[in-house]
């Protein structure tokens, strides 16, 4: 026999089932794309490239834009709420407590994702991504039948958090699956939907409101979502086979690899200061004389910037890497918020609002693509989860922390400086990641 046919018979008989880690009662039932599929319990080598584009490709970044629109959208519409609640449905309850329900949305949006993302390398996604979206749907519909606190922090708080939290992570981890030199462009795309959303979902809030009333307000945004979610249950799927790599839910190995672990405490401290400025901006412009009215858009106009501070900042990391490039965009964050408590008219609030949105869409669009860059991608959904479900602590923590400063301090400018020392030091250890990752002081990642 030719030394080529003896090749070629050895390759005959390498088979996955002749491989003893080799388990197929890991995959799920839920998976009729990967009821074949082999679940490896060691990390594997994907010998076919990521397509970097096709019909399918392009199709799943409109599907995760969908998903960011109709999810971060919702979420972001709760300062409308609050203040309807407060005049109307819950005028017996202190704002504080009304403010638990948004806080309760913010943070399960990010934190569920420590399991969702396990989940996902395992290969539990599409079931998983239908059943939340469906009760993303049915929990908009029930909020307008909600009249009392406890109603509205079960529905609108917990139920809705949940959900969107389940689909959120799962969505950005799959753009990792079709997309690597251009992974950036691609994430940053798919971004937008999530700005676009922030300021669709305000604005429609404020205007239909007093013209149709709140119950059919939450009616009309139910059959919205139900046409975004469904048409990106349609379009959203994986292409590499589930793998079950060795850790558990929390893999504590995974901080080993140093910058990984300061990339987590650098998303922390980020996450600590982004939210203050968005948060408390409109309430500042209304103490320097801002009418009431325009300092409700002033939200509006930093979220529509994020949009082109997600895209370019998606063009950028594929240029000069993206750590690199979220470290640019936190330090520009970072100064914003130094100077936000020191406007004086409304024309500086309107530019320090564009600045910061534009800036701090750079990195709300890369965190999860930073995340997969510092490891294999058989473990992309977990480093996701564990980076998400830890800077949701900076996220639910930050906001509160900077209003009990400025309440004892009688101002923002105390507040400015907490909020903005911690987002540049949050830049300071990206870059310190990225050396660690090089082991070298330059380079491009």
């Amino acid at each position: 026999m030719s030394e080529e046919s003896a090749r070629k018979s050895q390759d005959a008989a390498f088979v996955p089932e002749a491989l003893p880690w080799i388990s197929r009662e890991a995959v799920p039932a839920d998976q009729e794309a990967l009821q074949h599929e082999e679940v490896s319990e060691k990390p594997v080598t994907h010998i076919a490239g990521t397509p970097d584009g096709g019909l399918t490709a392009w199709l799943v970044i409109v599907a995760v834009n969908l998903t960011l629109f109709s999810t971060f959208g919702i979420a972001n519409t709760w300062g409308v709420f609050q203040a309807y609640y407060e005049e109307n449905l819950l005028r017996q309850t202190s704002p504080s407590n009304i403010a638990w329900i948004g806080s309760a949305q913010y943070a399960l949006i990010y934190f569920p994702a420590l399991a969702t993302g396990r989940m996902f390398d395992l290969g539990y996604f599409r079931i998983p991504f239908l059943a939340a979206s469906c009760v993303i749907v049915a929990s908009v519909f029930l909020t307008a039948e909600c009249t009392q606190f406890w109603q509205f922090f079960l529905v609108q708080g917990f139920s809705l958090g949940v959900c969107c939290g389940i689909i959120v992570g799962p969505a950005l981890v799959v753009i990792s699956h079709w997309f690597d030199r251009k992974r950036g462009l691609a994430m940053s795309l798919a971004a937008i939907g999530a700005s676009s959303g922030s300021t669709v979902f305000p604005a429609a809030a404020q205007k239909l409101i007093p013209s149709i009333g709140f119950q059919w307000t939450m009616r009309v945004f139910g059959f919205i979502l139900l046409a975004t979610l469904g048409m990106a249950n349609i379009l959203l799927k994986r292409r590499l086979p589930p793998v079950n790599v060795r850790g558990g839910l929390f893999n504590l190995k995974a901080f080993r690899n140093t910058a990984y672990t300061i990339y987590c405490i650098s998303g922390i401290l980020g996450f600590l200061g982004l939210y203050t400025e968005l948060t408390y901006i409109s309430v500042s412009a209304i103490a320097i004389g801002v009418s009431k009215n325009f300092a409700f858009y002033i939200i509006a106009i930093a979220n529509g910037a994020s949009t082109f501070g997600r895209l370019s900042s998606g063009l950028m990391a594929d240029k000069i890497g993206v750590l690199n490039t979220m470290a640019v965009f936190t330090a520009m964050a970072g100064i914003t918020t130094f100077a936000w408590p020191f406007a004086t008219n409304e024309s500086q609030v309107i530019a320090i609002a564009i600045i910061y949105g534009f800036s701090s869409g750079g990195f709300l669009a890369l965190f999860a693509l930073a995340a997969v860059a510092l490891g294999d991608i058989e473990d992309a959904g977990r480093r996701v989860g564990m980076f998400m479900s830890l800077a949701a602590f900076g996220a639910i923590t930050g906001p509160p922390i900077s209003g009990a400063i400025s309440t004892a301090s009688g101002g923002f400018v105390d507040a400015g400086f907490y909020a903005g020392g911690n987002i540049m030091c949050s830049a300071g250890l990206l870059l310190l990641a990225r050396c660690l990752h090089l082991k070298r002081l330059w380079g491009k990642y």
